[in-house]
C-alpha cells in the first residue's frame, strides 16, 4: 500500500515537472520591448526570461489506499525582464491513464518587473489528455501591490532542454 502511495507521488511530481510547474506548451519567440502606450491607458507589454523551481512534496491529505492526490510547496527564482522570487502551493491529481493529471496552484511573485517593484498572484490550471498539455497561468485580478497595482496578465512557461523559461504578456496602468 505504502510504496503504490509512493509511487503515485513520484508520478504526479514527474507530471509537474513535465507542466515545468507550468507547461512544455511552444510559445513563439517574443521581444520584450513594450508597445506605445498613450498618456493616461494602459500599458500592454511583455516579458520574459528564465527561471528555476523547487517543488516539494508535502504530506498527503488522502491517505486512502491508491490516491494519486498530491500536494506540493513551490519555490521559484525569475530572472530576466522579472526579476523576483515565489511561493506558493500546488494540489495535483493523477490517473490511471498514462499520461493524463491535472493540477491547480497559487503562487505569490515579489519582485521588479522591468522596473517597477511590487508582488502580485499567479493562478495556475493543467490538464495533461494522455500526454497533451493544456495550462492557464493568469494573474488573479486586483492582486497587485506596489508599483504592480492593476497588473492583469498571462503567463506561458517553456521548458527546453530541462531549462525552464517564461513568457508574460500584461497589462499594467501608465506610471503617473
Amino acid at each position: 500500500m505504502k510504496t503504490q502511495s509512493h509511487a503515485g507521488v513520484l508520478v504526479i511530481a514527474a507530471v509537474c515537472l513535465f507542466f515545468g510547474f507550468g507547461s512544455a506548451a511552444y510559445s513563439p519567440a517574443r521581444s520584450s520591448v513594450s508597445k506605445p502606450s498613450q498618456k493616461g491607458t494602459d500599458m500592454p507589454s511583455h516579458a520574459s526570461g528564465a527561471f528555476e523551481v523547487k517543488l516539494v512534496p508535502q504530506p498527503p491529505e488522502d491517505k486512502a489506499e491508491g490516491s494519486t492526490l498530491g500536494r506540493m510547496s513551490i519555490d521559484k527564482e525569475f530572472h530576466g525582464d522579472l526579476e523576483a522570487t515565489s511561493k506558493g502551493q500546488m494540489l495535483t491529481a493523477g490517473t490511471d491513464v498514462k499520461g493524463s493529471a491535472g493540477y491547480v496552484a497559487i503562487e505569490r511573485i515579489t519582485g521588479t518587473l522591468l522596473g517597477r517593484t511590487g508582488s502580485f498572484v499567479l493562478q495556475h490550471s493543467g490538464t495533461l489528455t494522455r500526454g497533451a498539455p493544456q495550462q492557464t497561468i493568469t494573474v488573479v485580478p486586483d492582486s497587485g501591490t506596489g508599483q504592480l497595482v492593476g497588473l492583469t496578465g498571462k503567463m506561458t512557461i517553456n521548458i527546453t532542454d530541462g531549462k525552464h523559461s517564461y513568457e508574460f504578456d500584461y497589462t499594467l496602468p501608465e506610471t503617473p
